[in-house]
């Protein structure tokens, strides 16, 4: 089987990618991969990856999809850090009904953080 090169693409992503906030250009040592996807064929993988400008301190996790010779990429500005990236990508996504219950929550939620805590 091939060995996927991360360092190609990381270097690909600081040379074509900019701060969506700023508009800097990423640097490839502020860039990690969080995710390989290791365990899918190496001609169709997606990398989960997390980078921090250096000009404006913001965090984007880009989502990179390889099929064959086609790379796609879609990223999020978060609050994240690459630490707390890696700890919560295999979480369960939240559900509809845990969305729905926070909502009705702060609908009646009167700002006392003690006895709401206490539950």
């Amino acid at each position: 089987m091939a060995k996927f090169d991360y360092n190609k693409i990381l270097q690909w992503l600081a040379y074509i990618l900019k701060c969506p906030v700023c508009g800097q250009k990423y640097n490839a040592d502020q860039t990690k991969v969080i995710d390989s996807g290791e365990d899918k064929p190496v001609n169709s993988r997606s990398l989960l990856v997390h980078t921090d400008c250096e000009r404006c301190k913001s965090s984007v996790v880009f989502s990179i999809a390889i099929d064959g010779p086609e790379i796609f990429s879609i990223g999020m500005v978060t609050d994240l850090t690459s630490q707390d990236t890696s700890k919560f990508k295999n979480r369960e996504p939240i559900t509809s009904d845990e969305v729905l219950a926070t909502h009705e929550f702060l609908r009646t939620f009167d700002g006392d953080f003690k006895s709401a805590l206490r539950k």
